[in-house]
Formats: C-alpha cells, structure tokens, sequence
C-alpha cells in the first residue's frame, strides 16, 4: 500500500467549474470526516463538497459521497482513483464551483476523477512496509556500539530503555527477522536475542 507524502490541495478547471482537491492523511474514519467538515467550513460557498477516503494497513474501509452531485459520478470516481493507486490512510475532498454549464454524467465522472489524479501528482506518494517492532537486551558496556553497529547495518534504532540492563527497540522488515537473528547473534556474539514484538508501518 500507498500513502501520500504531504497533504496539499489542487485545482483544476473545466468548462468554468473549478474543481478544487483537498487530500489529507488521517488514520480513523472521525478523523476523515474531521477533514471533510473543515473543507465545508472552509469553502461554504461552493455547491458541492463530494468526498472519498481509505484507511487501514490492507486498505480495508473505503467510503465515498457524491454530496448532491447524481448518483456514481463524484465520489465513486474519485475514490477508483484511490484504489487503483494502491493508496490508503488518505482522504480527498473535491470542492466544485459551479461554472454554469452542465458536464453530463461522463463530465463529472472525469472531472472529479481528474481532479483527485492531479492532486495526488501534486503532493505526490510514499510506500508502506510492514515492519516488526524487535527488542534486544544487552549490558549497559555493549548499548553503545550495538546501536551504532545496527545503524551502521541499515535497522533503524527507535528508542532505548536503561533498567538492569539496556533494552534497544528495533524496527526490522516483516520478512527480515530470521536475518535479524542471525546478524544479532554475529554482532554480539551470542549474547543477545531477539524478542518480535508488535507489527506497524514505515512510510519511504
């Protein structure tokens, strides 16, 4: 999956409509319809404020309105343009400003399909990887040079807890743990192993 890499908003125009995406990251759907609400506020006079959104790491809940615009001609295009870019965590709201000339139904499906597309150009898109959260523990002596040791082999280190002893977080790629161990067992001479913890996602 995809994700945007900033949010940011673009305007196209077609037959003196001006079609205006707004896209954001969010992470629950409240935090969606958030969004959607601010961009109502923001552009109250528009006639329409049709909306479309995906969240979740498999992109698993999608939702779209056409807010008054026919049936199948706003919101479902704009959210096809979401999927067929593998896109989730993101949601577009398309604001129209009517120009006085009707678009027909194949108009608007590619006005607001075109719309989201530009948009997406515009700010432009980052991949996900499904990472797992690893922790090592080792003697306070060895924390220094195991985590530039692990820097140095590409992990990226993302927190260290000093107890008894010292507990280093390590984001290491879901299909990588098995080498994480060995290279972990190399590295410290056996010393350390390797506990997986929780899985999340790394955005490049």
């Amino acid at each position: 999956m995809r994700t945007i890499k900033r949010p940011g908003e673009h305007e196209i125009e077609i037959k003196r409509s001006r079609f205006r995406c707004a896209l954001e990251v969010v992470r629950t759907e409240e935090e969606a319809r958030e969004f959607i609400a601010l961009q109502r506020r923001r552009h109250h006079e528009a006639r329409h404020h049709c909306s479309a959104f995906v969240l979740g790491d498999d992109g698993r809940t999608q939702k779209s309105n056409d807010d008054g615009e026919p049936a199948g001609t706003a919101g479902t295009p704009m959210l096809e343009v979401l999927r067929r870019n593998d896109i989730t965590n993101t949601v577009a709201v398309v604001i129209r400003y009517f120009g006085g000339v009707l678009l027909g139904a194949g108009g608007l499906v590619r006005a607001y399909g075109g719309a989201v597309s530009a948009a997406l150009e515009e700010v432009g898109l980052v991949d996900r990887r499904p990472v797992r959260v690893v922790s090592t523990t080792v003697d306070h002596a060895l924390a220094g040079r195991l985590d530039n040791d692990l820097r140095s082999a590409g992990y990226q280190v993302i927190g260290t807890d000093y107890a008894e002893r010292a507990r280093l977080r390590v984001l290491v790629a879901e299909d990588g743990v098995a080498d994480f161990r060995t290279w972990l067992a190399e590295a410290t001479g056996g010393t350390a192993t390797a506990e997986v913890g929780d899985r999340t996602h790394v955005e490049d």
